[in-house]
């Protein structure tokens, strides 16, 4: 129950976009669902998330830049990247939990299913 698969991650260059994607084993419109990344030596950290009610948010460090969103026909969760910084750099992984989100939807220890992780790699 509540497999998640990533994909689309890369190497790109600054300024580049990329599309990640996660493919989940059941309906995705079940889930509190969110993008988190983590770098060598750092503690994950919340990206975007994206609560059942359509409620979305985003950390300061991506607002304006990355998107998520999701599609329930195909059951997976997108995260559009754009305008890509060097500091974007990490191992990008999505997470759900069944139901809806706590008042904060990029507090980690809520998810209770985790991905393996797409690694993002942005060079200037």
């Amino acid at each position: 129950q509540g497999q998640l698969v990533e994909s689309g991650g890369g190497s790109v260059q600054a300024g580049d976009s990329l599309r990640l994607s996660c493919a989940a084993s059941n309906p995705v419109d079940w889930y509190c669902m969110g993008w988190f990344r983590q770098t060598p030596g750092k503690e994950r950290e919340g990206g975007a998330g994206s609560n059942r009610n359509g409620r979305t948010t985003y950390a300061d460090s991506v607002k304006g830049r990355f998107t998520i969103s999701r599609d329930d026909a195909r059951k997976t969760l997108y995260l559009q990247m754009n305008s890509l910084k060097d500091e974007d750099t990490a191992m990008y992984s999505c997470a759900a939990m069944l139901g809806s989100c706590g008042p904060s939807l990029l507090e980690r220890n809520q998810y209770t299913y985790w991905g393996q992780g797409t690694q993002v790699t942005v060079s200037s």
